[in-house]
C-alpha cells in the first residue's frame, strides 16, 4: 500500500519501464523485414525508445489531469472518448516531433515518408492498448476498495446502539436498523421487527455511527439502510424521490435535494 500511496496507478511505472522496450522491439520486427544487430540497430532502438518513454510520461500526465478534472464518476463514455483522443493525439504528436527532430540531426533530413503511413498507425494501436490498461487499473482500484469498505461495515454491523426499553436498555445491532426519522426533538430508531426506540442523539451524530456503506442520510429528517430502497426517480430542478419497500414506519417516497443528489445516486450505485 505504500506503493499505491506514491503512484494512483501501481504498478504502472515498472510495468510500462518493461513495456515500452518491448513495443519499441515488436514495432520494428512489424516495420521492418531485414533488422541486422549492430551498433547501428543499437543505437536508432534505444533513440525510438526512449522516445517511447516520453511520450508514454506525457500520456500519464494526461491521464492524471483528467482524474481530477474529468472523472469516471462525471461520465464514463465522456471521459474515455475523451481520454483517448487526447492522449492519442499528444502521444503521436511528440513521438513525431522527436522523431522529425532526431532524423534532422542524425541524418540531416525529415523522416521517411513511410514513419506517417505505417508506424504512426501502429503506434496509435499501441495508446489504445495503454489507455486500456490505465482504465482497467483504474476499476480494479476502485472495486478493491470497495470490496475492503464491505468487509469493514459487515465488522461494523455487528455493533449497534443501546436503547432503552421501558426500565431495560436493549442492544440493537445495525444490521436490524430499517431506518431512522426526526420525531420532534428526538431521534426514532426503526428496526426491522417494527419496533421504534428514541435515541437522545442528533441525526448527524446517529450518521457518523452507522456504516457508511449501508446507510444514508437522504435528507434533514431521513436515514436509510440500503436493503429497504427499491429505487429513485427525478423530479425537477435536478432533485430526485427516493422510492422505499413497503413498510408502516417510514414514508413509501422520500424527497432528495438537488445538492443531495449525486452523492446519493453515486452511494446506490455502489453495490459489491
Amino acid at each position: 500500500m505504500e506503493q499505491r500511496s506514491r503512484s494512483p496507478y501501481y504498478p504502472d511505472i515498472p510495468l510500462f519501464l518493461v513495456l515500452i522496450p518491448f513495443i519499441s522491439g515488436f514495432n520494428y520486427y512489424l516495420t521492418y523485414s531485414n533488422v541486422k544487430l549492430n551498433w547501428w540497430f543499437a543505437f536508432t532502438y534505444t533513440l525510438d525508445t526512449l522516445i517511447g518513454y516520453t511520450a508514454w510520461l506525457a500520456v500519464r500526465k494526461m491521464i492524471l489531469w483528467f482524474d481530477k478534472k474529468l472523472p469516471y464518476s462525471k461520465g464514463f463514455s465522456k471521459r474515455v472518448i475523451i481520454q483517448f483522443f487526447a492522449t492519442i493525439f499528444i502521444g503521436l504528436f511528440i513521438i513525431s516531433f522527436l522523431t522529425e527532430l532526431s532524423s534532422l540531426i542524425v541524418y540531416g533530413k525529415r523522416a521517411h515518408p513511410s514513419f506517417y503511413s505505417t508506424d504512426l498507425f501502429i503506434i496509435s494501436i499501441w495508446f489504445f492498448f495503454i489507455n486500456a490498461i490505465y482504465i482497467m487499473i483504474h476499476y480494479y482500484y476502485k472495486w478493491q476498495g470497495t470490496e475492503q469498505k464491505v468487509k469493514v461495515d459487515k465488522k461494523k454491523l455487528q455493533k449497534g446502539f443501546l436503547v432503552k426499553e421501558g426500565k431495560n436498555e436493549v442492544h440493537i445491532p445495525y444490521h436490524e436498523i430499517m431506518g431512522m426519522s426526526v420525531e420532534d426533538e428526538f431521534v426514532a430508531l426503526h428496526a426491522f421487527d417494527g419496533n421504534q426506540y428514541l435515541l437522545d442523539k442528533t441525526l448527524e451524530r446517529v450518521l457518523e455511527e452507522l456504516p457508511e456503506f449501508y446507510f444514508f442520510r437522504l435528507n434533514r429528517q431521513f436515514i436509510v439502510n440500503r436493503n429497504m430502497i427499491q429505487g429513485f426517480s427525478k423530479l425537477e430542478n435536478g432533485k430526485i424521490s427516493v422510492s422505499l419497500k413497503n413498510q408502516l414506519a417510514l414514508p413509501e417516497e422520500i424527497p432528495v435535494s438537488r445538492t443531495k443528489a449525486p452523492s446519493f445516486k453515486r452511494w446506490f450505485r455502489d453495490i459489491s
